[in-house]
């Protein structure tokens, strides 16, 4: 039972990476119609600019300011490339966006792994989040529990903002109606390029918060990039509550799969995914266009 509760944990922490992920992919697909295959190198960057600021000899910038920080620069590079480059793809297939972005995140990549090589770099745990708790059927590490509840805080007020309030209506109607949404004296290009820094910051904050767990490595989201856009799928493309429920449920069903059955534990994920498109070919939450 020891192991049961341990992989379980562990699926939880994976499930909290696939939905922050997978969240920042669907609102980035759902708002602006891009699949950002660049996603997985961002995330990266995240882990990266954590590291730079606690190893910094100016600033030496701990955990929590990298929790804050992080996020907001990578957003910022975010919206640096949408300007530059991705607010060209307007109108064009799908095609475009996925090669062009496929190709920033070949470049993105390339440039750290030349600099920092494939070895994992460590990233300390704050001091506040050591140690751990007994709960009687495990013992639970407290930065490992911290990321599950940070997460799903996270991932809920992500569905609250552009579910709930008016700026969400906002950036929904942008996407549906430009013109409209431009006649009422809203600038839309600015929303846009905010909403595409909201799903690359998210990716960041997945990033700053692995660090400590898997350490900081050049090609840490290539390892995850395809499982969580079969996260998307299987939760429905542009679905921000489905990316979220998908992206736990996923890890949880990952975790269970390593411990009844290892040797599935690298396909699980697919096999449910044929299995869903089979089904229902929009995902469990989506809408047909």
């Amino acid at each position: 039972m020891q192991a049961l509760y341990a992989q379980l944990l562990v699926g939880l922490i994976n499930g909290s990476f696939y939905a922050l992920l997978s969240l920042g992919l669907a609102v980035i697909f759902g708002m602006l119609n891009i699949i950002n295959f660049a996603h997985g190198a961002l995330y990266m960057m995240g882990a990266f600019v954590a590291y730079f600021l606690l190893n910094n000899y100016y600033f030496s910038l701990g955990y929590w300011w990298a929790l804050l920080l992080a996020p907001i620069i990578v957003g910022i590079f975010g919206m640096f490339l949408e300007r530059t480059m991705l607010k060209f793809l307007t109108g064009l297939d799908h095609l475009y966006g996925l090669l062009l972005t496929f190709g920033i995140a070949l470049i993105v990549q390339g440039v750290f792994q030349n600099y920092f090589g494939s070895s994992g770099l460590p990233y300390a745990i704050p001091d506040q989040l050591k140690g751990g708790m007994n709960l009687g059927f495990m013992f639970l590490p407290v930065y490992r529990g911290w990321v599950v509840v940070f997460s799903l805080v996270v991932c809920l007020a992500t569905w609250f903002l552009i579910e709930k309030t008016q700026l969400g209506a906002y950036l929904r109607a942008a996407t549906e109606n430009p013109t409209l949404v431009q006649a009422f004296g809203i600038n839309v290009p600015r929303m846009i390029t905010l909403t595409y820094g909201l799903g690359v910051g998210l990716a960041a904050l997945a990033g700053v918060l692995s660090a400590p767990i898997n350490q900081v490595r050049p090609l840490m989201g290539a390892d995850l990039i395809i499982v969580v856009f079969a996260v998307v799928v299987i939760g429905g493309m542009g679905s921000i509550m489905g990316s979220i429920i998908t992206g736990f449920a996923l890890g949880v069903i990952e975790g269970l799969t390593k411990y009844f059955y290892p040797e599935a534990s690298n396909t699980v994920v697919f096999v449910l995914m044929v299995l869903v498109l089979l089904v229902k070919p929009t995902g469990l939450t989506g809408r047909a266009a």
